[in-house]
């Protein structure tokens, strides 16, 4: 229920922004205002808004394919409230790194759920390392462990690599977040992930 909730104000908020560019300019992670103007919010508020639909719509079906579980299982664990804090947290600690890299670079902009959506994703990977995922554009579905290789891979590369729109960081420790997080929540979910993976 949570997992609709949050897509639900996601795109309401990001929505609106494609078309109001005050509110984008509030919202969006600018570090010089965050710095100069104390408006710490923005660490969290720009992961409601994002680029254009294509951007709004991979995250937020990535979001609800694995969102879902995880708040499930964390409901259980530390009731839906603390899914919430974990998911808006991770929005949050994705972007440290990259807000004290940039603090004060006039010229830098951030903003999208990555960071949120990737702690969800590897959280769900440790419950269930075999779920199949797909990769767009490659039709073929490839086990959850391979695709969480391959994205901490191709992700520091890219973010050494520098360029581009994408914050590569985010999507870093997002993921790394998630697995911390899920692991200190509940450290017995490493031998289910091992024995699922092994057995």
């Amino acid at each position: 229920m949570l997992t609709l909730i949050i897509i639900a104000v996601t795109v309401l908020v990001s929505w609106r922004g494609f078309s109001d560019q005050r509110l984008l300019g509030r919202l969006i992670l600018w570090p010089p205002a965050v710095q100069r103007n104390r408006q710490y919010d923005r660490l969290l508020t720009y992961g409601f808004i994002h680029a254009d639909w294509t951007h709004l719509l991979f995250n937020m079906i990535t979001f609800w394919s694995f969102g879902t579980q995880v708040e499930r299982v964390f409901s259980e664990w530390i009731t839906p409230v603390g899914f919430l804090l974990f998911y808006l947290s991770a929005i949050v600690v994705s972007i440290l790194p990259t807000y004290m890299k940039h603090q004060r670079d006039p010229n830098y902009r951030s903003l999208g759920a990555s960071g949120g959506v990737s702690a969800v994703l590897f959280a769900s990977i440790l419950f269930d390392p075999w779920s199949k995922l797909i990769i767009f554009p490659i039709p073929l579905p490839i086990p959850a462990f391979l695709f969480a290789i391959l994205y901490v891979g191709y992700s520091i590369w890219m973010d050494r690599r520098g360029g581009g729109n994408v914050n590569h960081s985010a999507h870093l420790w997002g993921a790394a977040y998630g697995v911390l997080f899920t692991v200190l929540l509940q450290p017995a979910v490493v031998g289910h992930f091992t024995r699922t993976l092994l057995g």
